[in-house]
Formats: C-alpha cells, structure tokens, sequence
C-alpha cells in the first residue's frame, strides 16, 4: 500500500471517527432527555396510559443504550484500525527515508576514486545509517591474503591482520555470510575479536573486505528487518566503490611508474 493510500485511509477513518462521535453525542443526549420524560411520568401518577407510556420509553431507553454500546465497539474497532495504519505509515516513511538516505550515500561512494577518501565515507555511513560508534574497516591484502584493517573508529585493533577463516571477522569473511550476536547491545565495546556483526564486503561470490562492529551508539539496542536490507545494499555499495578506487590507485600507480620508465629511457644518451 503506499504512502499516499495510507493517508487517503487514515483521513477517512477521521472522517468516520467524527461522525461516530457526533452521532454518540446525539444518542446521549436522546437517552437523557428520555430519562428526564420518564421520571416526570412516574413522579405524575400511576394511570394506566401513563404506565405504558413509561414501559415504551424505557424500551426506547434500552434501545438506544444498545446502539450506543454498539456504536461503541465500533469506534474502538475504527481506532484500533487507524492506529495500524498510522504505525504503518511511520514504518513506511521509515523505509522512505532510509532508501533516500541510502541513495545519497551510494552517489557519495561512488562520486570519487580516491580510495582513502572511499574509506572515510564508508565510515561516516556506517555511523550515520547503521548507528555503530565503534567499528572497523578490514580489506584483503593482495599480497598476504589476509584481512588487514584498514580504518577503525572507537577502538584501538587488537591486531593489524586476520587470516581469512579465522575467528568471527575470518569466518564471516570466508564464508561470504554476515554474522550477528545474539545480542548486541553493550554498554562498552566488545574485544576486537569478538564484534557484534560482521558485514562481508563482497562483489559477487568474492569478499574484498568486512565491515566489523564492536558497538553501537547508545539509543540503538538492537537491529531492525530494515537494518538488515541496509546491510546487504551497503555492503555491495561499499564493495564496488572500495575496488574501483583500489582498482584505480593501483593502476593509476602502474601507469606512473611506467610513464617514469619511458621518459627514463628518452633521457638516456644516444
């Protein structure tokens, strides 16, 4: 249902609501004005017609005491509808502006080749769309094989380098899988080695790096289904700009050394 078919509900349930509550109103003042008739009659006399009159108005009474309890029952049933669809329509403008802000941050990640300015806003995403106040940036190291940090935020590595394969951050990065704690609220953060999520950066079938989690900032206590969209949509957001930059840098630093070998040899003396 989109945003605009949840607005046009909500205001037709207000409509409703509105009308409910006029009609109740006019159903209370009926009754009380019917009450007021009956206790006249029965303070009048006891007369026959009079007895009658009494027993059709409270009747009448009855009646109107029943439509209101129905009527009742309806506007709680109305209320609790309009407030599933207003939790539904917080939960979409919700959805909306993750997406947005999403959005924003794959054209900052992709707007420059410079792979340690790539890193930077890898970062400040992490912090402003998952919420973590302490993380790391690991990548694999082209020589080695290994996972090496590459930026870390709030907390001093335990290490510099990670086998793949080994401990949480090696297996998630092995495994391709993102891992995640039972729980993953902390009040301080958890040991290097032991994160609270671990978010494989990969393109395709291959891990170019992770993203691990130590702790989160303090007004978020657990991971939302969104979060964990945001997690796979970022990861391969990251993973792209973070190789093209590497991709970049290195070529970009091949081509200088062999520009430098060429004008090498023009200088050379005939």
């Amino acid at each position: 249902m989109s945003t605009d078919e949840i607005s046009r509900k909500g205001q037709d349930i207000l409509h409703i609501v509105s009308k409910a509550k006029e009609f109740t109103e006019d159903l209370l003042k009926e009754n009380e004005r019917l009450r007021f008739k009956i206790a006249s009659l029965e303070a009048s006399g006891g007369a026959q017609a009079a007895d009658e009159r009494v027993q059709a108005l409270h009747k009448r009474v009855r009646e109107l005491e029943e439509k209101l309890a129905e009527i009742e029952a309806r506007f709680r049933k109305v209320e609790e509808e309009n407030k599933e669809f207003a939790d539904r329509y917080i939960e979409i403008e919700e959805q909306n502006n993750n997406l947005a802000n999403l959005y924003v941050a794959s054209y900052q990640l992709h707007s420059t080749l410079d792979f340690k300015e790539v890193v930077r806003i890898v970062q400040e995403i992490v912090i402003n769309l998952i919420g973590a106040e302490v993380f790391h940036v690991l990548m694999v190291s082209e020589k080695t094989g290994q996972l090496e940090v590459e930026a870390s935020e709030g907390q001093t590595p335990g290490r510099t380098s990670i086998p793949l394969g080994d401990g949480l951050i090696g297996g998630a990065a092995q495994s391709g899988e993102n891992f995640f704690a039972e729980s993953v609220a902390r009040q301080d953060p958890s040991p290097f080695e032991e994160p609270i999520a671990v978010i494989p950066l990969k393109i395709k079938a291959s891990t170019i790096g992770v993203i691990s989690i130590n702790k989160l900032l303090v007004q978020k206590t657990s991971f939302t289904s969104m979060d964990y969209e945001l997690f796979t949509l970022l990861a391969g957001h990251a993973a792209t700009a973070l190789f093209s930059a590497k991709l970049y840098s290195t070529s970009e630093r091949k081509l200088t050394t062999l520009q430098g070998f060429l004008d090498m040899l023009k200088t050379q003396p005939k």
